[in-house]
């Protein structure tokens, strides 16, 4: 198994989670915080998605499928047009609201499409490219993209695991 084929795995583990999480739920519970200061599933779904499309897109050197498919009109946010959620505070957070999950599912099934393009189309010397030098050691593709994942895992089992709490609630 290359390590390519192990990334396309990865992913798409998050993109069966990310469905798992999302269907099936009306809005006000994609919506809803378990507190004042905590994310909510849309929050963490489109947030663990814009990640995805920000990083991939820059190391495949593309535009954001957030950008070219429209999705940051469609999904309508109080939100600058690049902004990945990054350092949100709790009162952003409140602004990522949707009122379907599949607004959530489709962005993340656009995005998932692209970055398996792009990973598909990369040989195993590629991961070694530095992608970014404002680190010491400098970022590699590859490293990039486990980071991206890990972000990924950690905020779709949050997704779920809020989930949980609402649909207890």
């Amino acid at each position: 198994m290359h390590a390519k084929d192990i990334l396309i795995d990865a992913f798409g583990r998050i993109q069966e989670e990310v469905h798992a999480t999302v269907d099936g739920l009306q809005p006000e519970d994609l919506n809803a915080r378990p507190g004042e200061t905590a994310n909510s599933i849309s929050w963490l779904v489109w947030h663990l998605t814009r990640v995805q499309d920000d990083h991939v897109a820059d190391a495949a050197g593309t535009e954001q499928v957030w950008l070219t498919g429209d999705w940051s009109k469609r999904f309508g946010l109080d939100l600058p047009r690049g902004d990945t959620g990054y350092g949100h505070t709790a009162a952003k957070v409140a602004r990522v609201r949707v009122e379907s999950g599949d607004l959530l599912t489709g962005y993340h099934d656009a995005v998932h499409e692209r970055t398996l393009e792009f990973i598909g189309g990369l040989a195993a010397k590629d991961l070694e490219r530095v992608v970014d030098e404002r680190w010491d050691p400098a970022v590699t593709l590859g490293v990039r993209l486990v980071s991206v994942l890990s972000d990924d895992l950690q905020h779709v089992g949050q997704a779920a695991y809020v989930r949980g709490l609402v649909q207890r609630a």
